[in-house]
């Protein structure tokens, strides 16, 4: 639902990779966004509206996503189609992010639009571990991509984990991504993405910063 330049993006994409795609929007015009090329439904109607629903297949459908210019109707839309007609996944754009975050306990995965372009600002402008590239809705976990301390280089993985108390889920090295075994030293150039409790970063990073202790 939503035919705007977020939902016209993802119509295609979507087709791109050979999904089967309907979308709906009140405004017949907003359907040239599309492009010629684009070969799925267009439904003029409400996206919280249970016949135009319908008549766009969201009995066949895997998935909704209510990504129109209004929280409300996002919302609504992404309800009807989880509770109504059993859709599991449904994604709603909210720019509201308090109140994305109680819609997301609820089940529904919303993109809270204003929050995530300010912490993506955030992270490039505050240092290393103020703010985490990923912090799940709980608030417990955060994930942290951090160059590779200068301390640690030349160490295991294994080590690092264990005195940091943060798990190193993947390393990008010279441009690719690798998944770390005990037996994997980090190397000058790494870029880490450390998962770890949000109670325990402040002391994994005093631990990241001083090098590993000697046995």
């Amino acid at each position: 639902m939503g035919c705007g330049r977020v939902g016209s993006t993802l119509a295609r994409s979507l087709e791109d990779r050979n999904h089967t795609v309907a979308v709906i929007d009140n405004n017949a015009d907003a359907f040239r966004r599309l492009g010629p090329s684009f070969n799925g439904e267009k439904v003029v109607g409400y996206g919280f509206d249970q016949e135009v629903l319908e008549k766009a297949g969201i009995r066949r459908a895997d998935a909704f996503a209510a990504v129109s210019s209004g929280d409300n109707s996002n919302i609504i839309a992404a309800r009807v189609a989880r509770e109504q007609f059993g859709i599991q996944q449904v994604v709603a754009r909210i720019y509201d992010p308090g109140r994305a975050e109680v819609y997301q306990r609820l089940g529904i995965t919303t993109v809270a639009t204003v929050k995530w372009t300010a912490d993506q600002v955030l992270r490039r402008l505050l240092p290393a571990g103020a703010e985490p590239d990923f912090r799940d809705p709980s608030g417990t976990i955060r994930v942290d991509h951090i160059a590779a301390p200068e301390a640690w280089i030349g160490h295991k993985m294994i080590d690092f984990q264990i005195q940091s108390g943060a798990r190193v889920a993947w390393i990008d090295r010279l441009g690719e991504g690798i998944l770390p075994t005990r037996e994997t030293f980090l190397q000058e150039g790494d870029r880490l993405h450390l998962v770890m409790r949000e109670e325990t970063a402040g002391a994994a990073y005093d631990v990241l910063s001083k090098g590993p202790e000697e046995h």
